[in-house]
C-alpha cells in the first residue's frame, strides 16, 4: 500500500512538473530576415553595414584614381581589424568577414588573407617544401602583397529612461581605408544605427 502510494506521488508531481516546463519552438527562417529580439547588435547590423560601407568605398573618386595609376588593376586589400569599443560582446570576425564577402563577390578588389590567417597557411607552404612532391609544391615568396588596408572601430551609447523601460542603443562605425605605403588615408566612411526598445509589463 506504501508503495502504491509513493508511486501515485510520484507521477502526480511527474505530470506536475511536465505541465510547468516551458515548451520550445524553432522556426527556420531566411538568415537575411532582419531580427532584433534585444535590440543589441546583431548578425543584421553586421550585413547591412559592410554592404553599405563597401558600396560606398568603391563609388569614390579614390578607386578610379588608383585604376589610372596602375594600369587598370585592381586595389589588392587586406582587411585589418575592426575595434570594438562598445560595452557589449560583438565578434567582429563577423563583420569583417561580411566586408571581406562583399569586397571579393563585387569583382572591382583583390582581397588578401588576413594575418591571422597567413601563419597557418605559410606553415602549410613551409611542410609542402619537404612533404609535397615537386610537381605541386608551392613556392616561396609568391605572396600577393596589399596595397591598402582596410581597419575601423564600432562604438555605442545608451540612453536609458529613470524607469528602464524604454532605451536608445545608438551604434556608429567607423572605417577607414589606408595606402600601406606611404600611410595616406584614401576613403573614410561612417555609418549609423539608431534603436528604440522598449519593454512591456505583463498582460501588455
Amino acid at each position: 500500500m506504501k508503495n502504491t502510494y509513493i508511486l501515485i506521488l510520484f507521477v502526480t508531481l511527474l505530470a506536475f512538473v511536465t505541465a510547468c516546463s516551458p515548451t520550445l519552438k524553432v522556426d527556420r527562417v531566411d538568415p537575411t530576415t532582419q531580427t532584433d529580439l534585444t535590440g543589441k547588435w546583431n548578425d543584421t547590423d553586421a550585413r547591412l553595414v559592410s554592404e553599405e560601407m563597401i558600396n560606398d568605398v568603391l563609388d569614390k573618386p579614390w578607386y578610379e584614381q588608383f585604376k589610372k595609376d596602375h594600369n587598370n588593376l585592381n586595389p589588392v586589400v587586406i582587411v585589418g581589424a575592426v575595434r570594438n569599443e562598445t560595452m557589449e560582446h560583438i565578434d567582429t570576425k563577423i563583420f569583417t568577414k561580411e566586408i571581406e564577402r562583399v569586397f571579393i563577390n563585387s569583382g572591382l578588389v583583390d582581397v588578401v588573407a588576413s594575418s591571422e590567417e597567413r601563419g597557418e597557411i605559410r606553415q602549410e607552404r613551409v611542410e609542402q617544401q619537404s612533404f609535397a612532391s615537386l610537381e605541386s609544391v608551392k613556392a616561396m615568396g609568391r605572396e600577393l602583397g596589399a596595397d591598402l588596408m582596410l581597419i575601423g572601430n564600432v562604438s555605442s551609447i545608451k540612453d536609458q529612461s529613470i524607469n528602464k523601460r524604454q532605451s536608445a542603443l545608438f551604434y556608429t562605425v567607423n572605417m577607414e581605408l589606408i595606402d600601406i605605403e606611404t600611410n595616406r588615408k584614401l576613403w573614410f566612411g561612417n555609418k549609423q544605427i539608431k534603436k528604440i526598445v522598449q519593454k512591456r509589463g505583463l498582460g501588455r
